[in-house]
């Protein structure tokens, strides 16, 4: 069946055009067939609990149902081409003129290729909207809970993008179901986050717009290969890897969160220091290739947008590809140190993430986590009773004092200072894929129709 683009004719064009961008990489690709992972009729299984949603409201709603097809084919057209040049220079080259790019400009590249300079125009593009200084607001908001509450509960949140085999199986293919690679990708993740608050981080020639620039190379890296070098990838089946629909949950969890807090309020507009936070993540977001239409601006809209993603998503666990890489991802040892030290604070936080990814994206249900290859014993529990006090206090102590004109720039210093002992400690991200590392894996369960 046939995409159809009565009401976002610019992002469906946007997905068309990457076959002339890149025909070597996109060329054999139908932009106009929805893959079988596209849940769109109400008697298929799709991810979306129905405690949160009406499924048949969604699928009832074409525009949003538009959006969710089209984006499902949407990689990136300004990185993938870039990423294609692997064919014939070296990745490591490649990396090395982006990184050069970021912090000198592409003038400062000796020879830059036109697919290097297009990637960077495209970042530099900032869209209408964008206000610097509320972006440092919302920076600076987010400096408290990154500093003193990610830390503990990162892993939860990541290991919840494995619970669906269409939108897990391109990290399954990289090889992250070992130890190592999985401890890697956690680290790099929480890397990029972190660094994404530190003040200017996001400006034209910051760490976090860097930092962007290489997550995108990285996914692209992911597309080509799996692509290119793995009879893995059934286009039917799964459409694009890593498309710009699948990048959008982890970039708007913190506004879904701000969200579900507002309507439990009985708001349906966000407050000024919630603002903040929203055009923050909007513009890490932006930065990071999502396209204007991915990026909510309500209460309503993000709630919306958010649902109907899980919506038209078929649901689909694999206990080899979901299961794997969510086992691999919780016995990984994160710290860089195995000092008793270390080894208890890994401990602590291998237990609050458990909690974490159980409440947040278990529904509380033990024995649906336990499906999942999350497991909670009486060791995580009184881990837990000892530790969460503190840490939660500290957090609460800190949001707290940001309240108090006196504190509020001492406590900022002090979140910036945590923040950076905590990158040292994540080690330094390379935003890299080795073709030669990947992993067989199952064939899906399902099958195209």
């Amino acid at each position: 069946m046939a995409v159809q683009s009565l009401h976002y004719p610019a992002l469906a064009e946007r997905v068309r055009s990457q076959r002339e961008l890149q025909p070597g990489l996109y060329g054999d690709v139908d932009f106009s067939a929805k893959p079988y992972r596209l849940a769109d009729q109400l008697e298929d299984a799709s991810s979306l609990p129905p405690r949160l949603d009406s499924r048949e409201q969604i699928l009832a709603d074409a525009p949003v149902v538009e959006l969710m097809t089209t984006a499902t084919m949407l990689g990136d057209v300004v990185a993938d081409p870039y990423a294609s040049l692997m064919a014939e220079r070296s990745f490591k080259g490649l990396i090395e003129m982006l990184k050069q790019a970021c912090r000198e400009g592409v003038d400062a590249v000796a020879d830059a290729p036109p697919e290097l300079e297009a990637f960077i125009a495209a970042m530099e593009d900032t869209p209408d909207w964008l206000d610097m200084e509320l972006i440092e607001a919302g920076a600076r908001v987010e400096r408290i809970p990154m500093a003193f509450l990610a830390p503990f509960v990162t892993r939860g949140a990541f290991v919840a993008t494995f619970l669906n085999t269409y939108a897990a199986l391109p990290m399954a293919l990289t090889g992250t179901l070992g130890g190592r690679m999985a401890a890697k990708r956690v680290n790099e993740t929480t890397s990029f986050f972190t660094v994404t608050t530190l003040p200017g981080a996001l400006e034209r020639h910051g760490p976090g717009f860097e930092a962007a620039a290489m997550v995108r190379l990285m996914h692209s890296m992911v597309r080509y290969n799996a692509l290119r070098k793995s009879d893995r990838w059934d286009l039917d089946v799964y459409g694009i890897p890593i498309p710009q629909l699948d990048q959008m949950p982890a970039g708007l969890l913190n506004i879904y969160l701000l969200a579900a807090q507002a309507r439990r309020q009985g708001r349906d507009e966000f407050n000024d220091q919630e603002r903040a936070v929203v055009e923050f993540c909007r513009y890490r977001c932006f930065l990071l290739g999502l396209p204007q239409e991915l990026l909510p601006k309500t209460p309503d809209e993000t709630m919306h947008l958010m649902h109907a993603r899980a919506a038209l998503l078929r649901e689909d666990f694999d206990d080899e590809i979901c299961g794997g890489l969510v086992r691999a991802t919780m016995a990984a040892y994160l710290r860089a140190e195995e000092t008793p030290f270390d080894r208890a604070a890994e401990s602590v936080e291998r237990s609050l993430s458990k909690a974490f990814f159980i409440r947040s994206f278990a529904g509380n249900n033990r024995k649906k986590a336990e499906t999942m290859g999350v497991t909670i014993g009486p060791a995580d529990v009184a881990r837990i009773a000892v530790t969460a006090p503190f840490i939660i206090g500290r957090f609460a102590a800190a949001t707290a004092a940001t309240r108090v004109p006196i504190l509020r720039d001492v406590v900022d210093s002090y979140a910036i200072r945590t923040l950076k002992k905590r990158l040292k400690t994540y080690g330094k991200p390379e935003f890299t894929t080795d073709a030669s590392q990947y992993t067989p894996v199952a064939q899906p369960v399902a099958t195209a129709a």
